[in-house]
């Protein structure tokens, strides 16, 4: 199996689990504002739903980390040359790395601090299994961000980053890009 095959495979993983995440939490929703509605709300929905959303929050952001999409500054970036692109890009994946490992290794020891501990409301439920999104997650995202690094040297070294802004709006970045030039020539010379 090549990298790229393995890095699809895995994304297709995060978009699974983030999928489930989404039904889940959309049954919780469901259930609590039907029980609330007939008069009898759940004790539990409001903690199930606020674990639910930081689960989503967590395998959500690895899934971005995977699909290149979490929150950059690629018109920026792209400003540079790529003699000075490749390194300022590496460095802000290796400070991300280091975020998301201080992150699994604190959210760990969270994971062991809390040992028999349970749910206020479902006292069957275990903190450590709630909580332990934290490391899971952190790892996700570092196992995502290393799979797409060969992408993020060759966008630093070629043409520079896509904005996943300007794509999902239906833009194409070089034709947006050549606008702005065209706008840039228009300030310069009078023309409006």
């Amino acid at each position: 199996m090549s990298l790229k095959q393995f890095k699809a495979a895995y994304q297709r993983l995060l978009e699974i689990i983030v999928f489930l995440n989404v039904v889940a939490l959309s049954g919780v929703i469901i259930i609590g504002f039907m029980s609330r509605l007939l008069g009898s709300p759940f004790s539990w929905y409001d903690e199930v739903a606020s674990v639910g959303l930081a689960w989503l929050t967590y395998y959500g952001a690895a899934l971005a980390a995977a699909k290149g999409a979490h929150i950059t500054c690629p018109s920026i970036i792209n400003m540079a040359p790529p003699s000075i692109r490749l390194p300022v890009a590496l460095l802000a994946e290796a400070i991300t790395a280091a975020f998301f490992v201080l992150l699994a290794y604190t959210g760990y020891q969270v994971v062991m601090i809390l040992e028999g501990s349970t749910l206020v409301s479902l006292t069957n439920v275990s903190l450590q299994l709630t909580q332990s999104v934290i490391p899971i997650g952190s790892a996700l995202f570092i196992i995502a961000q290393l799979l797409r690094l060969p992408e993020v040297i060759e966008s630093a070294r070629g043409k520079g980053f896509v904005d996943h802004e300007l794509e999902e709006a239906g833009i194409d970045p070089d034709s947006a890009a050549e606008g702005s030039h065209i706008d840039s020539e228009r300030r310069a010379t009078g023309r409006a």
